[in-house]
């Protein structure tokens, strides 16, 4: 009998000692697609430094980054903006209590097709388009074409802040087309000479057109100083402190010398 007690006991060391090897070091982050090259790129820094440490990453949206915080699939949740009351009452229902850490800044750009001659739109005017009584780009001094807008849907951080700022939470037309991601966006754009879109500051590139903002170009700078208009800290959450590896990544994600220098390097403004 003490034998066979002395083999389960041995059995069941080994099988805990093997759960801590497969579970050891895994970090699991979902949510924004606007954070989401921050967090690849720090993911990929950090794995080099720490080998032992496995990383995964997916987008989806900030809601669902928070949902998933909260249902317990992620360690991690992404988001473009703060988590609302509901959420936190959600998560506190389940033993979770979320924990907000600023990890950088953005500005959401709004974005045309390269051929598109205009330059700048203000506040007023991008309110208009996305309430669909601007309908045409003669009306604000583009080529007489019918305009294509398109959008975020609800579940984005940055729907949510564009919902905010610029729409003084008035609703987005429904002839509005709306994409799922901000890579999704720049790729519409550019494939529309009528399209108008928006996205974060780190999907800026060569196919789509940015404009200015009441004058105001969104950068670094302009970001930082508070004089474009729709700028925005991100998130990273966690359900409750963090602790372990997980801990260690957000240390190292909210270190001046250490992450945070890498934040420019992912096409957002760094907190320092």
């Amino acid at each position: 009998m003490k034998r066979k007690n002395l083999a389960i006991l041995a059995l069941a060391t080994s099988l805990c000692f093997t759960a801590n090897l497969v579970w050891a070091g895994n970090i699991v982050i979902k949510g924004s697609t606007t954070v989401l090259p921050i967090a690849q790129k720090m993911a990929e820094i950090y794995m080099k430094v720490n080998p032992e440490v496995k990383i995964s990453i997916s987008g989806g949206g900030s809601g669902n980054g928070i949902k998933a915080l909260i249902d317990g699939s992620t360690d991690i949740a992404d988001s473009s903006r703060f988590i609302k009351p509901n959420e936190v009452k959600l998560a506190v229902e389940k033993g979770r209590y979320p924990v907000p850490f600023a990890v950088a800044y953005d500005c959401i750009v709004p974005v045309v097709h390269p051929s598109n001659p205009l330059e700048n739109l203000s506040m007023d005017q991008l309110k208009a388009l996305y309430k669909g009584e601007i309908k045409n780009w003669r009306d604000i001094g583009g080529p007489n074409r019918k305009i294509v807008v398109i959008s975020r849907d609800t579940s984005s951080g940055t729907y949510e802040v564009w919902h905010k700022k610029v729409m003084k939470k008035e609703r987005v037309f429904p002839g509005a087309l709306l994409q799922a991601s901000n890579g999704a966006i720049v790729q519409a754009v550019s494939k529309n000479k009528n399209a108008i879109g928006y996205v974060g500051l780190g999907y800026l590139d060569n196919n789509v057109k940015a404009l200015t903002v009441d004058g105001i170009m969104g950068s670094e700078e302009t970001t930082l100083n508070g004089t474009y208009p729709i700028s925005r800290p991100l998130y990273m959450f966690t359900a409750g402190w963090p602790k372990g590896d997980t801990l260690n990544f957000i240390n190292f994600m909210v270190h001046p010398e250490k992450g945070q220098k890498y934040v420019s390097e992912a096409g957002y403004v760094p907190m320092y």
